[in-house]
């Protein structure tokens, strides 16, 4: 199951408490203070593994609190501080304050980590305020509290390349031709439910990652469909891809709906760069053909005319991808 949004609850420990204690020794009975200070509260730690995929495990366990540190010793013995919780997200994650709505942090690098709670301080025992004028301090302060939030956390997938499409238009055949991913294909609408990444090794030492998401149809921006949920994975993408059926009846109105969907998404979608793939050309006619070959985009849209199942076309467009992704990189 593909999870890509979540809300949990941090807490970081309390600083453990300072305390008041009086040094006694076998011919010292009336020694000075010795209480020591309380020890650090354990953080909160956010880290990103990229071994982990969703947020599916925040479905379970949605509240992270840390030990708060133990309280300071005689001898002016500091308490051990406590150990901090690791909260493991995917690479790509987007980490907001639930209650005020402000983005906390950008999870972008695998190891990436960000103390998100930070454990209270610990109180001070009665040996710091000792003085030449207060030799035997009756006082000590508690340890400091610890941080609390509420968090929503939202995946964005990192990919260098976003197929966009309406839903059986061939994204996860091409997908699956040019990387090793293996999404679910058949011949009906939305059988992509959930996005997938696809690593294209274009050449040795070049290669970049493709994001295919749901199917889009036209009024996904209102909530129509499935592609809607999924947009927000290719709004980090470098570049999009878009592919449309050969047998479309009107190739070039397609290409607009699609466009107009992610503007109304986002208005920075559109300006991606982009290439345009015409799928399926393997169930073409001579007639259908000579039709594809008559149309004209506008000046500077690139389009590839290609068939996952042939690989006919497919390595000039994977060429051309690689291209595009190392100019933007």
């Amino acid at each position: 199951m593909f999870i890509d949004s979540a809300k949990i609850f941090v807490r970081s420990g309390k600083g453990g408490d300072g305390i008041i204690h009086w040094r006694r020794e076998k011919f010292i009975p009336k020694g000075g203070p010795d209480g020591g200070n309380g020890g650090v509260g354990g953080d909160v730690i956010i880290r990103a593994d990229k071994q982990i995929n969703t947020l599916l495990d925040f479905r379970y366990n949605k509240k992270f609190i840390a030990k708060p540190g133990n309280p300071g010793e005689g001898s002016n013995k500091e308490g051990r501080s406590a150990e901090p919780v690791i909260v493991k997200v995917p690479v790509g994650t987007l980490i907001r304050n639930a209650d005020t709505g402000e983005v906390i942090a950008d999870i972008t690098e695998a190891g990436q980590e960000l103390v998100i709670a930070k454990g209270g301080r610990g109180g001070k025992g009665n040996w710091v305020f000792r003085s030449p004028t207060n030799q035997a301090p009756r006082v000590c302060t508690p340890g400091e509290p610890g941080e609390e939030y509420h968090l929503e956390l939202e995946l964005k997938l990192l990919a260098d390349i976003g197929l966009v499409g309406f839903p059986n238009a061939g994204k996860s055949t091409l997908i699956s031709t040019i990387s090793a991913a293996k999404p679910k294909i058949a011949d009906y609408p939305f059988t992509t439910l959930v996005p997938n990444l696809g690593m294209v090794y274009f050449q040795e030492n070049k290669s970049f990652v493709v994001a295919d998401i749901p199917g889009l149809i036209e009024g996904a921006h209102e909530g129509k469909g499935l592609g809607i949920q999924f947009l927000k994975h290719i709004e980090r993408t470098k570049a999009l891809l878009y592919l449309i059926d050969c047998t479309s009846d009107d190739i070039k109105r397609d290409l607009k709906v699609l466009k107009n969907e992610l503007k109304q998404f986002s208005a920075d979608l559109p300006k991606k760069k982009s290439i345009v793939a015409i799928t399926k050309l393997d169930i073409a006619d001579d007639d259908l053909r000579k039709e594809l070959k008559k149309l004209k985009f506008p000046k500077g849209v690139a389009v590839h005319f290609i068939s996952a199942a042939t690989n006919d076309g497919i390595a000039d467009l994977v060429e051309s991808l690689w291209k595009m992704v190392e100019k933007g990189r």
